[in-house]
């Protein structure tokens, strides 16, 4: 298998080099008192269909959201659009700065998992990336070595 740590820490290093910008990680709870919240729990870069932090450990993407007070609902929207709002306000008032792009609730995800639904398996010893859902499959270094192209142009 890949150095998977050194390939983490200089894909880190390449974005922060670049001024790449990153997104807030937050998790939902719901308290008596506050009723419910982001709550930050760090930061991270997208990376096509994967979330690094600073610290070289992935998330699968998660649902994204943007710290804005939502515009007036109207009634005839689909509930999952009525959930989104939701998710906009509850936001916009924790405190996040206005206009934020936030993460909520990211999955960690564990390398050397070669099984499960993530976007992330072991074939032969290799880091493999799912990175679409019709079964598009590349090498872990070869995606990120991609992703980080894309920021050139």
């Amino acid at each position: 298998m890949t150095d998977l740590p050194a390939l983490l820490a200089s894909t880190v290093a390449e974005l922060e080099r670049r001024g790449t910008p990153d997104e807030a990680l937050a998790v939902l709870r719901t308290t008596r008192l506050r009723g419910t919240r982001l709550v930050r729990t760090g930061r991270a870069w997208r990376v096509g269909v994967l979330l690094i932090d600073r610290e070289g450990r992935l998330y699968e993407t998660a649902t994204v959201t943007r710290a804005v007070e939502p515009l007036r609902g109207v009634t005839n929207r689909s509930a999952e659009a009525e959930a989104r709002r939701e998710l906009r306000h509850i936001a916009a008032r924790s405190g996040l700065p206005e206009g934020e792009a936030v993460n909520v609730d990211p999955v960690p995800l564990d390398p050397s998992a070669t099984e499960g639904g993530g976007p992330l398996s072991v074939v032969d010893g290799t880091v493999m990336v799912r990175w679409n859902a019709g079964g598009g499959i590349r090498p872990l270094e070869a995606y990120l070595a991609d992703r980080l192209s894309l920021l050139d142009e």
